[in-house]
């Protein structure tokens, strides 16, 4: 792959990485250094991937914990591996059991939204399949970190600081959610940038995750745990969803985008939101460039056009009212572009909600390469963490409908619709490489962006990520980052479009890049000037 831009007029001071060894871009600088240990202490792309996502729930815990669900994309020896671990809903949780409590909707916090966590078993999975070493090694970063502590940076000590506010306007005296506060506000409050913070309860529930090799955490101690403090507070997770509770390997999705293949993994995640939006989008050419009104305007309708459906479809495969392959056909993306005209349109509203997400990528001199996402969902999850474990388990099923009418309504043994999105790139059957975005309802339309960004404008991993982002938001309404050119701002509101433009560039998701060029091997990497970002490599 060849860049005509080296550089793009944008904030970040950051240049794209090049090494040859291995590479780990994540968006927290020691985690990136942790993976990078593992992989030259002999582990593979595989075990890095794993050593970095472990390490990140001590290290980025607003965005993700040991009680998140994941999902991978695994380059291995010529083929593309797709890993589903996302967890399904309580089987003792019904539409009736959850108004019963009290609820219209389903909740955000609490014990009621959390299904079965798949971190834990997609660590110990990716591990058995395709990794060199133990749990016991490819964990032992993220434990010293837990036991010894380490200091916060700016990004996460923000979201730290905000999420403790939020927590204390709403549920400061509840009991269910005390362990929260004396897990992640030792001293009654959020800890600052600098300031040293530690979990040896996390760190004691990794070591036991590394040396039973995730067996603890759904058949053991740890079950028996969550297991107890879900009864006691009266929620629907029990030991026997737990048990029964394995990750699943999934035949990745695609579509070809002027001659690259554009890899996601399937339904129940929204992978196939981003691939719809490119689907329509490549009927178009984008010969003006990238900063051109009318390269702007079409991207926003595809992706409007693409989300309506995906929201409206998605779920469980067994459970959508239409096949992933008509959605992805030639014949719907030409349907939907025709309805794409010279101003903005009003698809069916919905309202999404801000997402808390952890993204990485991984690259070794085989030739392997992991594309890896985890998250507890809209920062620290549930609100709830198991006393004394440093277990945050998440919210997901907040996603379920409670409408039955819905192909999202909630069921037993279900799982939801899924915002959580590893990419990745090839050619013919070379790779290319692993790319992700994350960030709730933003991250299939980061994939659209940076996508374009490297295949359609030419821009390397670090200038695609850099370069000013937007987002639909509902109905007309889409946001701009400030960095956003103000002229073609003014001219997409002309065409109808309601462009508000923010602030705070937190909502506009966090990306990592890592590109293999097929002739030397040699890895070249973008990371997030939005975050905290780093690329370990050598």
């Amino acid at each position: 792959m060849k860049f005509d831009h080296q550089s793009y007029p944008y904030p970040s001071q950051r240049t794209t990485t090049f090494a040859k060894n291995g590479m780990v871009a994540t968006s927290q600088p020691l985690a990136a250094q942790a993976g990078l240990e593992v992989m030259k202490k002999g582990g593979n792309a595989i075990d890095g991937a794993i050593a970095t996502a472990a390490a990140l729930t001590v290290l980025e815990p607003t965005s993700n914990g040991i009680g998140s669900d994941a999902f991978a994309l695994v380059w291995v020896k010529g083929k593309l591996h797709g890993l589903n671990a996302s967890g399904q809903s309580p089987q003792s949780i019904s539409i009736d059991a959850v108004k019963e409590k009290g609820h219209e909707s389903m909740p955000t916090f609490g014990m009621t939204p959390v299904t079965v966590p798949g971190t834990p078993g997609a660590w110990a999975e990716l591990a058995d399949k395709f990794g060199k070493l133990p749990l016991t090694e490819s964990l032992a970063p993220a434990i010293r970190y837990a036991e010894e502590g380490y200091p916060l940076s700016p990004v996460l000590a923000k979201y730290w600081k905000a999420a403790t506010n939020k927590f204390n306007k709403i549920f400061k005296d509840d009991p269910v959610f005390k362990p929260w506060f004396d897990t992640f506000t030792p001293e009654g409050r959020a800890p600052e940038v600098g300031e040293i913070w530690k979990s040896e309860g996390h760190a004691s529930t990794l070591r036991e995750i590394a040396e039973t090799n995730g067996e603890s955490f759904y058949r053991g101690e740890l079950a028996d745990k969550i297991d107890a403090y879900s009864r006691e507070h009266g929620g629907f997770l029990q030991k026997e969803d737990l048990a029964a509770y394995k990750p699943e390997w999934v035949d990745p999705i695609k579509v070809n985008y002027r001659g690259y293949d554009v890899w996601e993994i399937p339904p129940n995640g929204q992978g196939i939101v981003a691939l719809m939006a490119l689907n329509i989008v490549k009927g178009y050419d984008f010969t003006k460039g990238r900063d051109d009104l009318e390269t702007f305007h079409r991207q926003m309708e595809a992706m409007k056009l693409s989300f309506t459906d995906g929201k409206a479809y998605v779920t469980e495969p067994s459970e959508m009212p239409v096949n992933v392959e008509e959605l992805l056909s030639d014949e719907y993306a030409q349907k939907r572009r025709n309805e794409i005209g010279e101003e903005a349109i009003t698809p069916e509203p919905y309202e999404p909600p801000s997402g808390g997400t952890v993204y990485l990528a991984t690259a070794d001199d085989e030739g392997n390469m992991v594309s890896f996402i985890q998250s507890n969902y809209m920062g620290f999850g549930s609100g709830v963490v198991v006393p004394g474990t440093g277990i945050a388990l998440q919210n997901r099923g907040h996603d379920f409908s409670l409408d039955p009418s819905q192909p999202n309504a909630l069921k037993p043994g279900k799982k939801t619709y899924h915002t959580i999105i590893p990419g990745f790139l090839s050619k013919g059957d070379k790779p290319v490489g692993p790319f992700g975005v994350m960030g709730g309802y933003m991250q299939p339309q980061g994939h659209m962006q940076v996508i374009m960004n490297t295949i359609d404008f030419g821009l390397n991993p670090q200038a695609a990520l850099d370069a000013p982002r937007w987002q639909w938001m509902k109905d007309k309404t889409i946001s701009v980052e400030s960095s956003f050119p103000t002229h073609l701002a003014q001219a997409l509101a002309r065409k109808g479009h309601d462009i508000q433009v923010a602030l705070d560039s937190g909502g506009f998701g966090r990306g990592q890049i890592i590109w293999r060029n097929p002739e030397t091997g040699v890895l070249m990497g973008g990371t997030e000037h939005r975050t905290d970002g780093a690329i370990a490599s050598w």
